[in-house]
């Protein structure tokens, strides 16, 4: 039985506690045990207190988890003993949309991340009085200072870059930068509409100027234009008067992408006047309100369609995010602020506030 830290969600009011946890048995076949050196707060973390019930408490959460693989389950699990591996999400690896490349849609994605996760070995993780824990979130459970996962959501990466900041490459900077490199497909002499600059939104704000195109970054707080123009957006503020006039303005007639990170039907529907003909806009995030359009804004062979996960396959996304890191290209780090694992409530509340673009959670300790 291996015990080790963890932060567990017991009730979807409640903060965070720090607690000893356990893992009665090793990995499985197909699985591999990993010791975290970081992981990534995201805001769907954050809307499990908003879920109404259907995502199982008490829990560990988080699912940006970057670390250091310690043990293996069979024969040919992929990683090896002493990688540096990211996590990403879970996926079957058998259903119609794995078999075509394209993991983020597949069957299963909402019960294996969102509701309950896999049911083999659930009972293994308890707490330290032998409760059961909520079957592994996203794969992972990475607020930890072990999780346990398929091999098939690690990603190895190269040694030398700073593990303990990589975790965020596979959820949140993975779905800003997917959305423009894989959905969009965006290139050079491009233009790029984002609203909303929290961590998906400077992803692709990032992922775009690497790929030679034009970004505007809308928003209201000044702060996060600041850090937009910084990455050589051109900053909007979102209570602009005119704003999907300003942006045909800066576009030369109008973006031929947009994306959309902040649900607001009032910013959707400017994101969609200010798209040129046949442009495309993109959701990321969940709607939880009707969504009127207003008459015109799809003519002229405009669409708008819900990305998840960037389109990914985090195998392959990756790896290229962390070669542009290395080129100087898409400098994520700079949106980081660490935190130690035992301060979580301080991230949580530095995140709602908007005082962090994205928290990454530091274990304090390796376990026993």
């Amino acid at each position: 039985m291996r015990r080790f830290g963890a932060a567990v969600l017991r009730s979807y009011a409640s903060p965070f506690t720090l607690e000893e946890v356990a893992l009665a048995t090793g990995p499985a076949d197909g699985e591999i045990l990993v010791r975290i050196a970081g992981c990534g707060m995201c805001r769907t973390d954050l809307a499990v207190r908003r879920s109404a019930g259907r995502s199982p408490l008490p829990a560990v959460l988080g699912h940006e988890g970057a670390g250091v693989v310690v043990g293996t389950g069979g024969q040919a699990t992929g990683p090896a003993a002493g990688d540096h591996v990211v996590l990403s999400f879970d996926s079957c690896g058998h259903c119609r949309s794995c078999a075509g490349g394209a993991p983020a849609y597949c069957d299963s994605f909402a019960s294996l991340n969102l509701f309950g996760g896999r049911g083999e070995n659930a009972s293994r993780f308890t707490d330290a009085a032998g409760g059961a824990l909520a079957p592994r979130w996203f794969g992972q459970s990475s607020f930890a200072e072990y999780a346990m996962v398929p091999a098939r959501n690690a990603v190895r990466v190269d040694p030398s870059l700073p593990l303990e900041l990589l975790g965020p490459l596979g959820c949140g900077f993975l779905t800003g930068a997917g959305a423009v490199l894989n959905t969009f497909g965006v290139g050079p002499g491009d233009t790029l509409a984002v609203f909303g600059a929290g961590a998906v939104g400077l992803a692709a704000v990032m992922a775009a100027t690497a790929a030679g195109a034009v970004a505007v970054a809308v928003d209201r707080r000044p702060e996060r234009l600041a850090q937009a123009a910084r990455f050589h957006a051109l900053p909007l503020d979102a209570a602009a008067d005119g704003l999907s006039d300003r942006i045909r303005e800066l576009t030369d007639g109008g973006a031929r992408y947009a994306l959309d990170t902040t649900a607001s039907p009032r910013l959707i529907n400017d994101a969609l006047r200010a798209l040129r003909p046949t442009g495309h806009l993109g959701l990321v995030s969940r709607l939880h309100t009707r969504l009127p359009l207003d008459p015109g804004t799809l003519d002229r062979g405009r669409r708008i369609s819900h990305i998840c996960e960037g389109d990914a396959v985090p195998s392959l996304l990756i790896p290229r995010l962390t070669a542009l890191w290395q080129a100087g290209l898409f400098p994520f780090d700079q949106l980081i602020r660490t935190y130690p694992l035992a301060d979580i409530n301080e991230a949580e509340r530095d995140c709602d506030a908007g005082r962090v673009v994205k928290p990454v959670l530091i274990p304090d300790g390796q376990g026993r």
